[in-house]
């Protein structure tokens, strides 16, 4: 045990001078070297992660480069490609998400590593921390499942490109736009203003009505009797003149089709249009075009149901007579076919028409008025 007394005589502070200095002269070559190791790991960690992060920072850059072509992406690119869904900014926005997610865990992994080494270049056994760390990982994963679970799927989630900020989508127990996409939540604005918080790990579907193009649908009901090719044309022309008007022009991506008859009913047919728009603008679309299609019915006078006469309903004497002439007609068989064999009923005399006569009530007997002599 050293002598931790303080001294108090000359010859007492010369000894413990000369004990420092000579237990200085006897480490500080350990210091040193500990010291320049430090020093070399913290710079060595600090310099892979450099050069890590800036290898991710290239790759990201050549995943969302171009090809030779607009057609072709890059062999890079291609991992990010989605053809006919994903535009060069969607991908643009995943590969910038992958690539900050692939920094932080190399950042994390080096450092932490490196901390490690300096612990161990201190003099601390790192044997009972390792064992700590494992039984406390071991049940943090036991306790933490859902969190990796939400962890894992948000990661796949961004770099599939199911969806990003500002799309539509629908997953099932909530449906709005995206907010902001997290690795382990996804925030939505639903359509009556409320925020939806949904865990990453409990989507188990989501419906994408942003991506790629949709399909504004609109049903056209006109009469019965109505010339079905000149509505098809009157159809035709409003909404070519749509499509070649601002802001329609770009959200109209395909011409409208007619695709025929819907329905028919007994005062009415329905015709289905159908056209591809911008993601997300097929409502607008719609909207517009039924209010232009219902202006030009209007002007050319095209019913959009016909009126069926109504069926008078008669009384007294024209009610009985129009019974009879029904059962008249109804008795009468028609020319050309044999007459309906004669009903045993229609015989007062047979035993059918007795049997069917109904039983009359019974006739209460009168009271008996008079008095008996006793």
């Amino acid at each position: 045990m050293p002598d931790l007394r303080i001294p108090t005589s000359a010859q007492e502070v010369s000894e413990t001078t000369r004990q420092a200095a000579g237990w200085f002269d006897e480490h500080w070559q350990d210091w040193l070297a500990s010291g320049i190791r430090i020093v070399f790991i913290i710079v060595l960690a600090l310099v892979l992660r450099a050069m890590v992060r800036k290898l991710i920072t290239q790759l990201i850059t050549r995943m969302i480069r171009p090809g030779e072509s607009e057609d072709e992406p890059s062999r890079l690119g291609g991992l990010l490609a989605n053809t006919g869904v994903v535009n060069p900014e969607r991908r643009q926005q995943r590969a910038e998400a992958i690539g900050s997610v692939l920094r932080s865990v190399a950042s994390f992994t080096i450092l932490g590593t490196a901390a490690l080494m300096v612990l161990s270049a201190l003099g601390m056994n790192l044997a009972p921390l390792l064992a700590s760390a494992g039984v406390a990982g071991v049940a943090i994963g036991f306790g933490a499942r859902n969190l990796v679970t939400d962890f894992l799927s948000g990661v796949f989630m961004i770099m599939e490109d199911q969806y990003g900020v500002g799309d539509e989508i629908d997953t099932g127990v909530a449906s709005g736009t995206v907010l902001e996409v997290g690795l382990r939540v996804t925030k939505l604005r639903g359509a009556g203003g409320e925020i939806w918080y949904i865990r990453n790990g409990e989507v188990k579907r989501i419906a994408n009505m942003s991506q790629g193009w949709s399909t504004a649908s609109v049903d056209v009901q006109v009469g019965y009797k109505e010339d079905l090719e000149r509505v098809e044309a009157l159809i035709t022309e409003t909404a070519e003149a749509m499509a070649k008007e601002a802001p329609y022009d770009e959200l109209v991506w395909a011409p409208f089709k007619i695709l025929g008859v819907e329905s028919v009913a007994a005062d009415s047919v329905v015709l289905r249009i159908e056209a591809r728009t911008a993601p997300g603008k097929s409502l607008s679309v719609a909207r517009a075009l039924r209010q232009r299609v219902k202006r030009v019915l209007d002007e050319a006078g095209i019913k959009v149901k016909e009126e069926l006469p109504p069926v008078a309903a008669g009384t007294g004497a024209g009610t009985t007579a129009a019974a009879t002439v029904l059962t008249t007609a109804a008795t009468v068989p028609a020319p050309g076919t044999d007459p309906a064999p004669p009903s045993a009923l229609a015989d007062p005399t047979s035993a059918g028409y007795k049997a069917a006569t109904p039983i009359p009530a019974p006739v209460r007997p009168a009271d008996d008025t008079t008095t008996k002599a006793p």
